[in-house]
């Protein structure tokens, strides 16, 4: 009970001053990691934080299922837009060969580590999450169709991302016996039956919902609930079947996007604010976890890796994958430069420390630390500069409407 009452307590002590902290570059993100750090991660912690225990693996899981819902969403429709904005490319191209990258930087970086162990760190430390740097999608200095690739590269990739991630875990602490085939005929299942829980009971309330419109038995004020419930009832189905709870979100989210164009986008407000609650209380075990792996100071091999993984592994491939395309070159490098890190990498953290053997928990922990403390800093001080970069260099005109505020 003491944690959650710290935690509330924190959430309005922010909200009262978060205008005035934004003028310092103090986000909530920071604000709760380093709530986290003072509070859960010291010797005799004032809050302590069990990440080992069943019930929080389950919370930390649905912290993602929600977030993979709500950008589905979202991203469903900037993939509307008029005109390509490389998202193909982004998604098809720079983000298998991104992982490829990650996974040899951490051979070159952690020699005799497994391959399966580097995969799962790639995998974690990859995925980009527009929220350390969310003013860059409203900054209408940023051309717009550069704020929408990242808009919908962001809202796919992590759940792209998720059954691989699974199938890698799975791969290094699968019980003797265990063959490739049957992981792979396993993590191939659980992604199926996700997609169909997924797409039935996402078409279903999609209906559903419609029609309760249309008949005037609810209100669109009202069916913000249903938005609510929505992911955490696909989750909670496709893991009674065995499924991938991630995919099963992210999919409803897909289908339930066309209905949400029907009743308005505010029908996922009250989803979209128990998202970005759920994404702070991820920040403040990822403060935790931060402090106990950094407790002994980061070594440089591990700043190393969180180096290459935050700039050639992302930057090369959008480079090459954009190359050809409308976008002009100062445009493909802001695309390649602004990839932060931040909420999938720490909920896919938290999962393999909860799952994976002590010592290769503690270096997927120490990595996805380091990269995500480094980017934090990175693209949160870079933000700016290439807004600034950009008014002084108007770029041809864009052919895509704004986009909406995203995650």
């Amino acid at each position: 009970m003491i944690a959650l009452l710290v935690l509330l307590s924190l959430l309005f002590l922010w909200t009262v001053v978060s205008d005035r902290l934004a003028r310092w570059s103090i986000t909530a993100p920071i604000t709760f990691a380093a709530a986290g750090v003072l509070l859960s991660g010291q010797d005799h912690p004032v809050v302590p934080l069990d990440v080992d225990t069943h019930t929080f693996q389950r919370a930390i899981e649905l912290v993602l299922a929600v977030m993979l819902f709500t950008d589905a969403t979202e991203a469903r429709e900037y993939a509307r837009l008029r005109g390509p904005v490389g998202e193909g490319r982004l998604l098809g191209i720079a983000l298998p060969a991104s992982l490829l990258l990650a996974t040899l930087a951490g051979a070159l970086v952690f020699p005799g580590r497994s391959w399966w162990l580097l995969a799962v760190a790639a995998l974690v430390v990859m995925p980009m999450d527009l929220a350390p740097v969310l003013m860059i999608l409203r900054d209408e200095r940023v051309p717009l169709r550069v704020r929408a690739a990242l808009n919908i590269e962001g809202g796919f990739n992590d759940g792209l991302i998720s059954p691989l991630f699974v199938f890698c875990v799975a791969n290094l602490v699968s019980a003797e016996g265990d063959t490739f085939g049957d992981l792979l005929l396993n993590a191939l299942k659980g992604a199926v039956y996700a997609a169909i829980i997924g797409s039935v009971l996402g078409f279903l309330a999609s209906q559903v919902v419609r029609r309760a419109l249309e008949s005037g038995w609810a209100k669109p004020a009202s069916l913000r609930m249903a938005g609510l419930a929505l992911p955490f009832l696909t989750y909670a189905a496709s893991v009674l079947v065995e499924g991938n709870g991630f995919v099963a979100a992210f999919v409803a989210g897909l289908w339930y996007a066309n209905t949400v164009s029907v009743i308005g986008s505010d029908s996922l407000t009250l989803v979209e604010d128990v998202s970005h609650l759920l994404a702070l209380a991820a920040w403040y075990a990822f403060g935790a976890l931060a402090a106990e792996a950094f407790a002994d100071g980061i070594a440089l091999q591990v700043l190393a890796y969180a180096i290459l993984v935050l700039t050639v592994a992302r930057f090369v491939p959008v480079m090459v994958s954009l190359t050809g395309t409308d976008f002009t070159r100062p445009e493909r490098v802001a695309i390649g430069w602004l990839g932060p890190r931040g909420v999938t990498s720490i909920v896919f953290a938290v999962l393999a420390y909860v799952q994976l053997p002590q010592t290769e928990a503690d270096f997927v922990v120490n990595v996805t630390a380091a990269t995500v403390l480094l980017s934090v800093v990175l693209h949160g001080v870079s933000a700016e500069p290439v807004a600034r970069w950009f008014a002084r260099h108007p770029q041809l005109e864009e052919r895509v409407p704004p986009p909406g505020p995203g995650r």
